[in-house]
């Protein structure tokens, strides 16, 4: 890789407040560095989670400790208008309650001592067609599922020698699979919201005996917490049910359950909340890193210029924080500065023109 090139890129997609092209790149830099070495950098050869790692590793070894959490999520860069391919296409968007078009990308956020990095990353490649039984027309499908995804990028973050304690996740990674991987196979802990219909035991014994009724089907107050067990899981959990009010007002039910049957109802519901930060890293990496503003056309360099995205990430995280600004804080003052400079090259070339109006 051309590390200096990844540099000055990864810069321009923190910088730039409109699409991302070679040729824009080329002309910001006064043609130092040409379109067709932008597009070539893009295209060489595929930048992965493993290059992301050799590069922020020094950092990350700064700020991890035992207390880490890793939040595991998706997001979708929709691109309606783009050509299909093993990337760009359809994907269900659980947000929007329908099917998009665009690229799933999933990531294992790291968080610790208020800093959230991005420690490995993977997109869903959609590789097979298949017959859809519904519709009876060819759709596209992945070899792997995200949940065998989700096992394989925590799988990654242990063989990196990451440290830390519990794994975050939505709905939508809450499998008894998934909890048996993190707890049986990883050693660690994790907090996950479940469904209503899952099927849970009150004691050990129901379980052998195949009791179960639903999480809905339990009577449980909020700030209690109780250990039951899941179907498809053979250790005991803590489950709690937390209320909340949403956006519009209305009332909103989470159940949660934990494998670490020492946390109480507050500690549960602290940890669990920092799963928000990988929203805020989905929100960040399409407002603030041009994620969504790249052209692109190929599978190559639309996931290069992803990968530099996150990287544009990773630097505008330290940044921020090293100049005690939020993202968005920071990114405001690039724009006032870029409107100051645009404004004073208008009165200069006003002047030069002998231009008064």
């Amino acid at each position: 890789m051309n590390k200096q090139l990844l540099e000055t890129y990864s810069d321009y997609l923190m910088s730039s407040f409109s699409y991302t092209t070679a040729t824009g790149l080329s002309l910001l830099v006064e043609g130092e560095i040409s379109h067709d070495k932008v597009t070539r950098f893009l295209s060489s050869e595929d930048f992965t989670s493993s290059t992301l790692w050799k590069l922020i590793k020094p950092k990350v070894r700064e700020i991890e400790s035992e207390e880490g959490v890793i939040i595991v999520d998706d997001t979708i860069e929709e691109k309606p208008s783009t050509d299909e391919n093993e990337i760009v296409n359809w994907h269900y968007d659980h947000s929007q309650g329908k099917s998009v078009k665009g690229i799933n990308i999933i990531t294992a956020l790291y968080y610790n001592q208020g800093v959230r990095v991005p420690i490995v990353f993977d997109i869903v490649r959609k590789t097979k067609t298949v017959i859809d039984e519904k519709t009876n027309k060819a759709k596209r499908v992945s070899e792997k599922t995200k949940n065998e995804q989700y096992r394989e990028m925590l799988k990654v973050c242990m063989k990196n020698q990451l440290k830390f304690k519990y794994v975050l996740n939505d709905l939508w990674y809450g499998s008894s699979e998934n909890m048996m991987y993190v707890k049986t196979v990883l050693g660690k802990d994790f907090v996950m919201p479940i469904k209503t219909n899952r099927k849970i035991a009150s004691n050990k014994k129901d379980k052998l005996n195949g009791k179960y009724v639903t999480v809905s089907g339990l009577e449980i107050k909020e700030n209690v917490k109780q250990e039951i067990y899941l179907e498809g899981v053979s250790f005991p959990l803590v489950l709690i049910k937390q209320i909340f009010k949403n956006e519009d007002g209305s009332q909103g039910v989470l159940y949660l359950v934990s494998s670490d049957l020492t946390l109480t109802y507050d500690k549960i519901t602290a940890i669990y909340q920092k799963r928000w930060k990988v929203e805020e890293y989905h929100k960040s990496l399409k407002q603030h890193v041009s994620l969504c503003k790249s052209p692109t056309k190929r599978v190559r360099t639309q996931s290069n210029h992803i990968f530099a995205s996150i990287y544009s990430f990773f630097k505008l995280e330290y940044i921020s924080i090293r100049a005690k600004f939020n993202q968005t804080a920071f990114r405001s003052k690039l724009y006032i500065s870029a409107n100051r400079t645009a404004l004073n090259e208008l009165e200069n070339m006003k002047t030069c023109f002998a231009m008064k109006f």
